[in-house]
């Protein structure tokens, strides 16, 4: 791997690693709702300057209404559910939690694309249950406030994963980076719904957090694109998704080194039991070398 590959590749795993802990520091002055608006809003605003400089084109006005509905999905109820999430859960266990998306994406193909789910999925789909399960009672905060969180960053994991198994046949027609430029900004369009009070929040806000913000706006969600988009030119896709696998332990080294976050022996194993489970499955890598399942939202 030349040095540049190296680069982008390490960018990759810790601007997603980094997203998690970024959104617990921005959760002490924002709320979840306002969070996730700002962030996509400096994304989108970031995006589009990148669009016009690079003359990427309009999409197809007949492909706008699911353009619209995978932002939604994508990036609305990810980013939403998530910032809810983290109000409870650590910033380690869920960037485990959300490392189930693949598992969600398989159920969701074999229900509406009529793909197999064979043995060893559902094994792996087991074994990534029961790491949730263990994830769930693994805290010392009480239990209904955390269990409700872990099940928002779930669903935050769902709407990830409709939106990976839709926009196939979108990324093959426009391209990785032009169609995520699409749909982040879709989804930033729903979020406008949660505009009262976000300019109150900025004035009020430390300056710590609101840098929190900022950096969720243009690392993990600008320039990690562009540097998954580098790697999967020169190595692949099988290659740039392989960073998958090493972005909750990002999060969690970075949320002990920035947060003291230290995860409790129970959550830790019911962490490295969900990832078991996830590799078990073997089912987010090696299907589509064009990038289809590679593209994972900016945490």
């Amino acid at each position: 791997m030349n040095s540049r590959l190296f680069v982008a590749y390490s960018l990759i795993i810790v601007a997603w690693g980094s997203a998690f802990p970024g959104i617990k520091t921005a959760l002490q002055s924002y709320s979840p709702e306002h969070l996730a608006l700002f962030r996509l809003m400096i994304g989108s605003i970031s995006l589009i300057i990148f669009a016009i400089i690079k003359k990427i084109k309009l999409p197809d006005f007949k492909d706008i209404p699911v353009i619209l509905l995978l932002g939604f999905l994508g990036f609305m109820i990810y980013h939403t559910a998530l910032s809810m999430g983290e109000k409870t859960v650590s910033a380690g266990m869920s960037s485990l939690l959300v490392s189930t998306t693949p598992i969600f994406s398989a159920i969701l193909a074999a229900l509406f694309l009529k793909e197999k789910f064979n043995k060893m999925r559902w094994i792996g789909s087991l074994i990534a249950f029961c790491g949730i399960v263990i994830i769930s009672f693994g805290s010392g905060i009480p239990q209904s406030a955390y269990v409700k969180g872990v099940i928002f960053i779930l669903i935050a994991a769902l709407g990830e994963s409709f939106y990976f198994i839709f926009q196939t046949n979108f990324l093959k027609k426009y391209g990785f980076i032009p169609f995520t430029i699409y749909t982040i900004i879709a989804g930033t369009l729903f979020m406008l719904i949660f505009l009262p009070g976000l300019g109150k929040e900025i004035a009020a806000a430390s300056y710590s957090a609101t840098f929190s913000v900022i950096y969720l706006g243009l690392v993990p969600t600008v320039l990690s694109y562009l540097a998954m988009a580098f790697v999967t030119e020169k190595a692949g896709a099988l290659a740039a998704t392989s960073s998958l696998y090493l972005t909750p332990v990002a999060a969690l080294v970075i949320s002990w080194i920035f947060l003291n976050e230290v995860p409790t022996w129970v959550s830790l194993v019911g962490g490295i039991m969900t990832l078991v489970g996830v590799s078990v499955s073997g089912i987010n890598l090696k299907k589509y070398e064009d990038g289809s399942e590679m593209v994972r939202k900016s945490v």
